[in-house]
């Protein structure tokens, strides 16, 4: 047997022996054994972003964007995965541990490192898998919301920035969710989490001097969603891996302002209807999105999304999405002057580069009621009804 340098030496001095030694060499250490099946991954998100005028105080309100990236270059996230997928057994069991680090951490909300400092826990779940019929897979913790066509990780979708309807959604929760496959056709998912906002361990039934941690709801009061998705079976031909996708959401927001309550929070409701559509064009496939909010029944807020890729090139694809928002009532849901939104966005994707994705991306908000929504004057009120915005993407994946 072979030994390392440093073990020969304190042999040759008698600290050790190398009988023991070479026990010690056969048995596998600890935490070697524990982290062999455990994956680092992750991905550092970068842009540079151009929005065309002057004065960036009124932007459109899409999540993960704002006046703090325009007109610059920006650091948006850096996201570290530490996970042990689910095997092949009936009885597995593992978790996955998302880190993010950056600005968009901040934005995420989970204040799972206070309320800034640029660090949050995106997700953070045991998963276990019951071999109950075709098997149950649970997850246990922290983790994304089950309804949306865009996700919270920005490499796994079509755009750089995102829609209105995605930031009508929720973003993560604090509970329990399971996960049935009936058939490769459908499969269903249904959880309980704390409370719709994504601060990890709020509740919804306690009052602290920050209003902002909870309110004033029974102990028992919980947060309830669940989801279907239907899959086009390969016997369809071209339509082959389409799904169709329903999911709703009930709970209490932390984050919300009611103006005639003496506290933050209200009940909110979201319902998700979404596509993703295969073509007879080879490298085409489209999407639809539709996300209703309701919340304190103030209102009426509302988001209709329309997507197309096209993958041109091995390299490179194409995207395009339009974007229509309503947000009507006495309180509006997003900080934008106007009732009524359309976006238009396009996105060119070339991978030049392994592991980068690198994007350019043209985006065009307008305010179709004709209020000045966007842009800025001297004192800071919103003075244009059209916001353009150019940037780039680069993400590198790991």
């Amino acid at each position: 047997m072979k030994f390392n340098k440093w073990t020969v030496g304190l042999a040759a001095v008698g600290l050790v022996s190398l009988t023991s030694a070479a026990k010690a060499e056969e048995k596998p250490n600890m935490v070697e054994t524990a982290l062999s099946s455990t994956s680092l991954s992750g991905y550092v998100d970068t842009s540079a972003q151009w929005n065309f005028g002057t004065g960036n105080a009124n932007m459109p309100a899409y999540r993960f964007g704002g006046p703090e990236k325009a007109d610059g270059f920006n650091l948006n996230v850096v996201q570290l995965r530490l996970e042990r997928p689910l095997d092949e057994s009936e009885w597995a069991a593992g978790y996955r541990a998302d880190l993010w680090f950056g600005p968009d951490a901040n934005t995420l909300g989970t204040q799972s490192w206070g309320n800034s400092g640029d660090m949050a826990i995106r997700q953070a779940y045991v998963a276990l898998r019951m071999p109950v019929f075709n098997g149950i897979d649970w997850k246990v913790g922290v983790f994304d919301s089950i309804i949306g066509y865009e996700s919270v990780e920005s490499p796994n979708n079509p755009n750089y920035t995102r829609s209105y309807g995605h930031t009508l959604e929720p973003t993560t929760h604090t509970g329990v969710l399971a996960t049935y496959r009936f058939s490769e056709l459908v499969s269903v998912a249904a959880g309980i989490a704390n409370t719709v906002a994504p601060q990890i361990n709020s509740r919804a039934h306690s009052v602290y001097d920050n209003a902002y941690l909870g309110g004033d709801h029974a102990e028992s009061y919980k947060t309830y969603m669940g989801s279907v998705a239907i899959t086009a079976p390969e016997s369809l031909g071209w339509l082959a891996g389409s799904t169709l996708y329903a999911g709703a959401v009930n709970g209490f927001n932390n984050n919300l302002d009611d103006e005639d309550a003496d506290d933050y929070g209200e009940v909110q409701s979201n319902y998700y209807l979404g596509t993703t559509l295969a073509t007879p064009v080879a490298g085409l496939r489209m999407g639809a999105a539709f996300d209703l909010l309701n919340w304190d029944n103030s209102g009426e807020t509302w988001a209709l999304a329309g997507y197309a890729s096209y993958q041109a090139t091995e390299k490179m694809s194409l995207h395009a999405r339009a974007d229509y928002l309503r947000d009507r009532g006495d309180q509006k849901y997003l900080p934008m002057n106007s009732d009524k939104v359309l976006a238009l966005t396009g996105t060119v994707q070339y991978d030049l580069w392994k592991n980068l994705i690198s994007r350019l991306e043209l985006r065009w908000d307008h305010a179709l009621d004709s209020v000045e929504t966007f842009g800025a004057d001297s004192d800071d009120d919103a003075d244009l009804k059209n916001s353009w915005m150019l940037a780039a993407n680069l993400i590198y994946k790991f």
